[in-house]
């Protein structure tokens, strides 16, 4: 094992490689301050590895070092895929690629670094001309008939973090076998002299509002139901973009469905990668909508929206039979959305019997529930919209995609897209709440509708964050022990089942049996499930340096004025599991 001394001399040889002259003047300082620094915790963060290029790209803290986002850890991933591209797509006359970024400090930087590199390799490059919304990518990848793309950003991250997803043809993030043929592509360049930097400038072509508007015709598309948006035109809707993309497209796309009263929270719409009204941009986090409530109370509002730095992720938060304002889950955002899609092909007879949806394995089984009294095919995949995109492309000749989301705020109403789309999302979320509206309800009044039909349902989503090199090593163990030691009951009911997705092995506590999991490859996440119909799920994050917990209850709501209560008795329910747990 390493020592303590044995791992900062590793660390210190590391470093002064990036004092090379092949390093600019501004990373060589950087580097220099941290090896002289008197505290060498900073030094061994940025170089006791390098960044890894996994299966969903690139997303790390800026700053210089080999575990770092910076100028050469982005251009090796960029040399790495065009190194690959340049293989797989040998024969076709030109390879091209799109990029966008969002408003992350060092965004802008990154995608034109990008752009240079895959221009240098002989690739085109259709490089949009500002940040623009994440789905947007997708979509221009699918639109332009590009080979592959790259979105410049970290989601919802701190404004420390910036990020590089890579793309397939289909629009979606890569999965195998590209994802690992792309990973020992990037791995394979392990000097900044391997980079192409000079860039062959005929071969950028900058894209903007043609694309734009092609995209917001075809989400308009998705309409159900303008009649209901006629009348609810003057519907006060508040949407913040929370500093992101979001402003660059979401206004307009609600002017053209028909939303005539839109009210901004100005200090949001300021595009910064500081993000500075919040602490983090993440609009699952009550503090990164408060804002948007204050306007909301200002001005009566009916509910408020939001989209994350990127705008591929949705925050919704409605008025309940007090006026007060409540935040909605991202299971019951989910919930909506296809309940509202299922309802509505229904009442306009478009169900033919090939239509179908998919949730993650980790999203609300109250969707499955929805689905299946519906007659709907509903399709379980992992978590990430690449897997959501698998089952698109297994089922593009076959079935029509009515939605697929995940418990993470995300869902995608549309086909010519294939990753999370909050444009498209919000559009279709004002819709279903004049919708609601013409039936004589708002969106909480509808989501309480929904579980009288179909069962009550409370989860909880817990992050425990482990950051730093003994963080990851705590994470390995954790899931270890979980492995090892599963709880013999949560919240006072007996285990049944444990899923292993990382053997794909589901285990019956009842009988002993052992069936094989359905699923194209393996995922380090287990599941344990109750008698009394709970389901936990444990994995951790593949971006961020932490475990997650989730975690699903039912309970019985005898009525629908016992709403509130049956809330209560759930959220005692979850603290008990977690309890269990040891997460509490």
């Amino acid at each position: 094992m390493e020592t303590n001394q044995e791992l900062l001399n590793t660390v210190k040889a590391r470093a002064e490689k990036w004092l090379g002259a092949e390093y600019d003047e501004a990373t060589r300082n950087e580097v220099k301050a941290l090896l002289e620094a008197e505290d060498p915790t900073g030094l061994i963060e940025a170089f006791y590895k390098d960044l890894e290029f996994g299966t969903g790209g690139l997303r790390g803290i800026m700053g210089a070092g080999t575990n770092r986002m910076n100028r050469y850890t982005v251009g090796m991933a960029t040399q790495g895929l065009a190194n690959y591209l340049n293989t797989v797509f040998k024969g076709e006359p030109q390879i091209s690629v799109a990029i966008g970024h969002d408003v992350r400090n060092h965004s802008r930087e990154f995608a034109e670094l990008a752009a240079d590199i895959f221009s240098a390799n002989g690739i085109k490059v259709y490089l949009f001309d500002a940040c623009r919304p994440t789905p947007e990518v997708s979509y221009a990848i699918r639109k332009l008939g590009c080979q592959s793309g790259v979105m410049v950003t970290a989601s919802h991250n701190p404004k420390e973090y910036n990020g590089y997803k890579a793309y397939w043809s289909d629009g979606a993030q890569m999965i195998a076998p590209h994802d690992v043929e792309t990973i020992a592509y990037v791995n394979a360049i392990t000097s900044v002299d391997q980079i192409k930097f000079t860039p062959n400038k005929d071969l950028i072509q900058i894209i903007g509002k043609d694309i734009d508007e092609q995209y917001l015709n075809d989400i308009h598309g998705l309409s159900l139901s303008p009649e209901a948006i006629k009348a609810q035109a003057d519907m006060k809707i508040v949407y913040t973009p929370i500093h992101g993309t979001g402003s660059m497209l979401m206004y307009d796309s609600l002017a053209k469905w028909g939303f005539k009263n839109i009210i901004h929270v100005p200090e949001q719409d300021v595009q910064s990668g500081d993000f500075p009204t919040v602490v983090s941009p993440n609009p699952e986090n009550p503090e990164a909508m408060a804002m948007g409530i204050a306007k909301a109370k200002e001005v009566g509002a009916d509910l408020v929206l939001a989209s994350d730095p990127d705008a591929d992720r949705i925050g919704l938060v409605v008025r309940d039979k007090e006026g007060n304002y409540q935040l909605v889950n991202g299971n019951q955002i989910v919930m909506i959305f296809l309940y509202y899609l299922i309802t509505r092909n229904v009442e306009l007879g478009r169900i033919k019997g090939n239509e179908y949806c998919v949730k993650t394995i980790v999203t609300t089984e109250t969707i499955k529930r929805i689905a299946d009294k519906n007659n709907i095919k509903c399709f379980d995949c992992y978590t990430g919209f690449k897997w959501i995109a698998d089952v698109m492309r297994n089922m593009e000749a076959t079935g029509r995609y009515l939605g697929g989301g995940e418990e993470s705020y995300g869902f995608l109403a549309e086909t010519f897209c294939r990753d999370k789309d909050s444009v498209s999302a919000i559009s279709l979320m004002c819709e279903i709440a004049a919708w609601a509206a013409e039936k004589g309800m708002n969106l909480y009044e509808l989501l309480i509708d929904i579980y009288a039909e179909y069962g009550f349902s409370r989860e909880r989503g817990v992050s425990v964050v482990r950051p730093g090199k003994t963080g990851a090593e705590e994470i390995v163990e954790m899931m270890k022990n979980f492995r090892a030691n599963p709880p013999k009951s949560l919240g006072g009911s007996p285990l049944t089942c444990v899923k292993d997705y990382a053997d794909l092995n589901c285990r019956d506590l009842k009988d002993g049996s052992v069936t094989k999991l359905e699923f194209p490859t393996t995922s380090n996440v287990l599941q344990f499930f109750t008698e009394a119909g709970d389901k936990v799920s444990i994995r951790p994050s593949g971006t961020e340096p932490k475990i997650k917990f989730y975690v699903e209850v039912r309970e019985e709501m005898g009525d629908k004025s016992d709403y509130e209560a049956t809330v209560k008795k759930a959220e005692a329910h979850i603290d008990a599991i977690l309890k269990d747990l040891g997460v509490a």
